[in-house]
């Protein structure tokens, strides 16, 4: 039987850019590129890798908790869908 991987709650959606594909988190957390995340909400349900993320349109490695990064999103996100860190 496989385990389920741990996740931590690690911020928020708070905007979407539908033409660029880039959803913007509000974070609560540490997020580091290539972290796992998982988005999650009233019709996001999906995992996915950071290969990038900006804060304030400067590329950076990580970034720590109350940033607001944005990161391309493999698919749609909404306003108050939860991201969540796969640990493990």
């Amino acid at each position: 039987m496989t385990q389920q991987p741990e996740e931590r709650p690690i911020g928020k959606i708070t905007h979407y850019f539908g033409k660029i594909g880039v959803g913007i988190i509000e974070l609560t957390g540490p997020l580091k590129v290539g972290d796992t995340i998982h988005i999650r909400g009233a019709t996001a349900n999906f995992t996915q890798t950071v290969g990038s993320m900006q804060v304030e349109h400067q590329e950076v490695q990580e970034a720590k908790a109350e940033q607001v990064i944005g990161i391309k999103v493999g698919e749609r996100v909404h306003e108050g869908d939860a991201v969540f860190l796969v640990v493990g």
